[in-house]
């Protein structure tokens, strides 16, 4: 295992600008503090678990707080994902760190936490922090989002005396994310869309649209969690995982061969077959009213680029400038309609055409 320090130059100076390892206690998802993190102990013994049914493997995890103390809790990490696990997609694999309730204080930022993801850097740092910003942007839709966190993570391997620094992201927990709006996480073997309330459905896959995403179902769950009041209630789908769109436009991202599309900035809807577009209206209509703080999560954010900042707003006006295009509107949004098309075709290893 190589270790490297991708942290990109806008990070960089951004952090500069932060306190380096003092952090408020203001909860774990409720600022967005970079906030700095230390793994200690065999980093790579536990890097190089990729099997799959991983192990966990001890290690220590420590930041400082705001009044100059150092908090140590052990805690218990194993790989996790998919594309992101395997060796030759990336560089680091995602991690799940299991925090114990007897081992975690109560004064401590992951107080409430069970176990966390952590979104590790694939290829560098400059792409976690574009994903990073899609959950922000969904945050600007719908309370029924996850919380994201920015972090800076420092692996301290004490096996191999070796030290390497970047970031990542935390993601909030699936029941915390369901318990914050009344509801609990739910799982279906097969969920119908159709059934799912119209403009939840909608304002999901209108945003998996604006952002350039295709790798996602509602009907296997794939990279979409489904929460409800209860198991008789109608589902509520929420979207993660969001490396493979556009907006991030990772160099290893790629659309599935079935879609027949040439890369992940061409933006493919993935909605099912509605031919009346009197049932956006609600839904357009929302992200128009968004779409000033949806541009502002891009021009205001100190971490990004110039450079990146303005491809990102030109795939956004492109967006809008469908949405609000009848015609444009119609053409997008039909696809799933279109019987010779590639709309309604389930990607390999979700199911069955």
């Amino acid at each position: 295992m190589k270790y490297f320090l991708p942290a990109t130059a806008c990070l960089f100076l951004y952090c500069l600008l932060l306190p380096a390892v003092a952090h408020s206690q203001k909860g774990l998802f409720k600022t967005d503090e970079i906030l700095s993190l230390k793994l200690t102990g065999a980093i790579r013994t536990a890097l190089n678990d990729r099997d799959k049914d991983p192990k966990y493997h001890p290690l220590l995890l420590s930041y400082t707080t705001a009044d100059s103390n150092k908090i140590a809790i052990p805690v218990k990490v194993k790989t996790r994902g998919h594309f992101r696990k395997e060796r030759s997609n990336c560089l680091y694999p995602p991690l799940l760190i299991n925090f114990s309730k007897k081992e975690t204080t109560h004064s401590s930022l992951f107080k409430e936490q069970d176990k966390l993801k952590l979104v590790m850097p694939c290829r560098t740092d400059e792409y976690i922090t574009r994903e990073w910003l899609i959950y922000k942007l969904y945050n600007l839709i719908t309370p029924q989002s996850f919380r994201a966190r920015l972090v800076r993570v420092m692996m301290d391997d004490t096996v191999k005396k070796k030290q390497t620094t970047f970031y990542g992201i935390l993601l909030e927990e699936e029941e915390q994310m369901a318990r914050r709006n009344k509801m609990i996480p739910v799982k279906i073997k097969k969920a119908d869309p159709r059934v799912i309330d119209l403009h939840e459905f909608l304002s999901l896959a209108v945003f998996e649209y604006m952002i350039g995403n295709t790798d996602w179902s509602v009907e296997y769950q794939q990279n979409v969690q489904l929460i409800a009041k209860d198991s008789l209630n109608i589902p509520v789908p929420v979207p993660y995982d969001f490396d493979h769109c556009g907006l991030v436009n990772a160099p290893y991202a790629k659309p599935a061969d079935e879609l027949e599309m040439r890369s992940v900035m061409e933006r493919r809807y993935r909605g099912y077959c509605i031919t009346d577009m009197k049932a956006y209206d609600p839904v357009i209509a929302l992200f128009n009213r968004l779409k000033k703080d949806i541009y502002a999560v891009y021009t205001s954010c100190p971490l990004l680029d110039a450079r990146y900042i303005k491809t990102a707003t030109r795939y956004l006006d492109d967006f809008y400038s469908t949405i609000n295009n009848p015609k444009d509107l119609r053409m997008a949004f039909s696809y799933p309609c279109d019987p010779k098309g590639t709309g309604n075709v389930i990607i390999k290893g979700l199911g069955k055409n």
